[in-house]
């Protein structure tokens, strides 16, 4: 069984629609992917109706968040929720916040932008979007399509990037409350490329000790950012605090070059996320690989 536990659509930052997401998992050979789209659910019920046979979809969101080190800026850090029930109040109303979080500071960076004479235009922008979650990668494209860039990657090292006088920091979940929101909704909360160090900085294994005890149930540990001395940190780590271990390609479309099913989780690890998630159940509802 081959299996993709993280991946997003052009609901939120990804390039393919969550139909075209689904086709090109199953061309990849994939038995299980999970639709993972930034702050949102949206993408859900076109993965359920256009879920390819054999393919086993899990339903899931990455939760953008924060840890407050002490005495120390925040670090920005990613929540992967997997399986958790998307009518819980707590939980619907915290990604409503989230997402018009990213609609105001997507229009404050491009507003700086084109005061700065870039031409890119934010009702443009929005539209492109067609109604998804409007973040920095539609910003991207859009400075790529006005040939101010070359790509999407230099736009994030230069326009985009945390250090750019254009950027906008966003209010982004407190990682342990979002660990019990997720965990409230009856999902599976997994730390998302946890040591991806080219990122910028990363938590220490204290941050991770205390998300375990807070609720955290897994650690992404195959990740195409994760050099492999970061994996088997990430490894160790886990069997210490008895987390599960997944792998997945956090696949973007043409946004990113990594293939999806670029890594991918064991089995026995996927058996055990299905087992801790109550909220919700996979496409088409078995538990494991369809058809």
């Amino acid at each position: 069984m081959r299996i993709d536990l993280h991946t997003h659509s052009s609901v939120s930052d990804g390039t393919d629609s969550p139909a075209e997401l689904l086709a090109a998992a199953r061309g990849a050979g994939l038995d299980v992917v999970a639709l993972t789209d930034h702050d949102t659910t949206a993408g859900w019920a076109e993965a359920q109706r256009t879920r390819p046979e054999g393919l086993t979809v899990v339903p899931g969101m990455e939760l953008s968040c924060r840890w407050f080190p002490a005495q120390a800026p925040p670090i920005s850090v990613h929540l992967l929720a997997y399986l958790f029930d998307p009518e819980h109040p707590g939980l619907a109303a915290e990604r409503a916040r989230l997402r018009e979080e990213r609609l105001g500071r997507g229009e404050r960076i491009v507003a700086g932008l084109a005061e700065a004479g870039h031409p890119v235009v934010w009702d443009e922008i929005v539209e492109r979007a067609g109604g998804g979650v409007v973040g920095r990668p539609h910003v991207a494209r859009a400075l790529v399509e006005a040939g101010v860039v070359d790509s999407v990657d230099q736009a994030f090292a230069t326009l985009l990037h945390h250090r750019s006088p254009f950027y906008v920091a966003k209010a982004d979940t407190d990682v342990l409350a979002g660990i019990a929101l997720v965990r409230a909704a009856g999902g599976v909360p997994v730390f998302a490329h946890g040591l991806a160090t080219r990122r910028g900085r990363v938590v220490g294994d204290e941050a991770i000790a205390a998300m375990a005890e807070a609720g955290l149930l897994g650690l992404e540990v195959d990740h195409p950012d994760h050099d492999p001395d970061e994996r088997a940190h990430m490894r160790g780590l886990a069997g210490e605090l008895g987390l599960l271990v997944t792998g997945s390609s956090d696949y973007h479309g043409s946004n990113k070059t990594t293939p999806i099913a670029a890594c991918t989780t064991a089995p026995d690890q996927y058996e055990a996320l299905l087992a801790a998630g109550t909220g919700a159940v996979p496409f088409p509802g078995t538990g494991g690989a369809a058809g």
